[in-house]
């Protein structure tokens, strides 16, 4: 049987001709703030043309699992596409850097991916309407629970092949079906999105009204919530959560802890059954990891020894302030170390200060955890903590059958044994992209050699690391302060092709490069 690629295309048509509505939102703000108006309107005509185009070449599409993973795969690349739309009409006669087509999807896909990475510059913060950076903003809360996700959940042509489709999305372990029907599994997740962006909204603005936050205003509030919980880490302020008090911080630091916790565990506390949350083996090497790493960070920014001497991509007097500030303050190295390892390994990417300062080890302690990732099920990228458990567990087994090589020993997780079919699978996973990690460092380096791009071997792993683990910022010239503008074209088009594979976990996207895919 062939892949039926014209009933894929017709449901992407459906999801397009839905994002419209979405489109709604930026409108609104494009109309109270008296800018942008005519952009979001066209978008939304022409984002209505192409869908209502694409469903009529199947109007009554049969899904099949093949399809299931090529709509997948199609729907995000679309739906980048018409995230591009807004920044490229907004740009016209502009100095933006995101009037270029290349550096609009690179925004884009980085958007809707949760990403974070970002080519803008100062003068693209400047110039560009706050409907166009609420856009921005909204691009990651849609991307953060999963596009196809909420169509499930709101259209009625996907609820038969929901599941398959879910799963395609997000192959990882990890989403649970917690209703008996899938569609009302995803509104329930939805719901729960929701409600926790719609409760970090009300307590980021309680700080504003309590004079402990002067500029965190509503329009902020309602930014940074969106892109909270999604693990996005887009900021209408070019610093990022540096430019706002302490209590900010400290109030976004639970918020992105939740965010990288499966959302199945998160409802089930939601839906007053907290005790499962502590019970799930995951959630708790989860915690524990993302403790040690954060007193780790600590103790080292308070003894100094955690920030650079010298020779970094900051400013000097940046760096003269840090070290004559952070060595020695309890509470403030704990803000910056618990943030900025909280922010990393859940994928958001924000930043309470340049990193940049910290010292080499201090950084490599960062890039590990840009590797490590979320909780599977969560809106968190990268290779996700429960694979590393089971890694964990599965070397552990091979070292007591090495010494007891007639012992039975299965690997067990919360209780439950793992098929070994399921350990192959996360090994094959790692072991791929571990291996796409390496090869795109090597790209990298060789095209910003071609053009004569200073990027070290350092900056390009973080590179690598940031948009195929949907982590966002980098190191060096790629820091929280800097931005992904110098790279060639070339680079920054194969940047958004790991973003996409990222996101969707490698596997669903390889697959369509396979020949035995399409045919029979």
């Amino acid at each position: 049987m062939r892949v039926e690629w014209r009933a894929s295309a017709s449901l992407v048509g459906t999801v397009l001709r839905y994002l419209s509505v979405a489109l709604l939102f930026p409108l609104a703000v494009a109309i109270y703030y008296g800018a942008d108006v005519w952009v979001f309107v066209a978008t939304i005509l022409i984002t209505v043309v192409a869908g209502t185009l694409l469903e009529r070449l199947d109007p009554v599409p049969d899904l099949g699992p093949r399809e299931g993973f090529l709509m997948v795969a199609l729907t995000w690349l679309a739906v980048a596409g018409v995230g591009t739309l807004p920044y490229l009409l907004a740009g016209i006669g502009s100095e933006s850097t995101l009037r270029f087509p290349t550096n609009a999807l690179f925004e884009s896909m980085s958007g809707f991916t949760t990403t974070g990475a970002t080519v803008m510059g100062n003068i693209s913060f400047e110039t560009h309407s706050r409907a166009i950076m609420m856009w921005r903003q909204f691009t990651q809360w849609l991307g953060g629970m999963g596009i196809v996700v909420l169509a499930v959940a709101i259209l009625p042509e996907l609820s038969v092949g929901g599941a398959q489709l879910i799963d395609a999305e997000a192959p990882g372990p990890g989403i649970e079906k917690l209703t008996p029907r899938i569609a009302e599994t995803a509104r329930v997740l939805w719901l729960a999105y929701l409600g926790l962006t719609a409760l970090e909204v009300v307590l980021l603005y309680a700080l504003h009204l309590g004079g402990l936050a002067p500029n965190m205003t509503f329009y902020n509030a309602v930014a940074h919530a969106l892109t909270t919980m999604p693990t996005g880490g887009f900021s209408p302020e070019a610093r990022s959560i540096e430019a706002f008090s302490a209590a900010v911080q400290w109030v976004i630091i639970p918020f992105m802890v939740v965010a990288g916790v499966n959302f199945a565990l998160v409802w089930q506390v939601i839906d007053g059954k907290p005790r499962r949350l502590f019970r799930d083996s995951e959630f708790r090497f989860y915690l524990g990891l993302l403790g040690a790493l954060s007193a780790l960070g600590a103790v080292l920014l308070f003894t100094g020894t955690g920030l650079a001497t010298g020779g970094v991509a900051v400013e000097e007097g940046y760096l003269a302030g840090v070290r004559s500030a952070i060595p020695g303050d309890v509470e403030r190295s704990l803000r910056e170390s618990t943030f900025q390892f909280v922010s990393i390994m859940t994928t958001t990417g924000y930043a309470s200060m340049d990193f940049n300062a910290w010292s080499d080890s201090t950084k490599y302690l960062l890039l590990v955890a840009m590797l490590i990732g979320g909780s599977a099920g969560s809106t968190g990228g990268a290779i996700k903590v429960v694979r590393w458990l089971v890694i964990l567990k599965t070397v552990r087994r091979e070292l007591f059958t090495t010494v007891h090589p007639e012992a039975v020993r299965p690997v067990r997780l919360g209780g439950q044994v793992i098929d070994e079919r399921a350990i192959r699978g996360i090994f094959a996973f790692t072991l791929l992209y571990v291996s796409l990690f390496f090869v795109s460092v090597v790209v990298l380096l060789v095209d910003a050699e071609r053009i004569g791009y200073a990027l070290s071997a350092f900056e390009a792993m973080s590179a690598v690391a940031s948009t195929l683990g949907n982590v966002g910022p980098g190191f060096g010239s790629l820091g929280p302060m800097q931005n992904y503008l110098g790279f060639s074209g070339f680079s920054k088009l194969y940047m958004v092709f790991l973003m996409w594979v990222g996101r969707l976990e490698i596997i669903p996207v390889l697959v369509l490069l396979t020949g035995a895919y399409w045919r029979s």
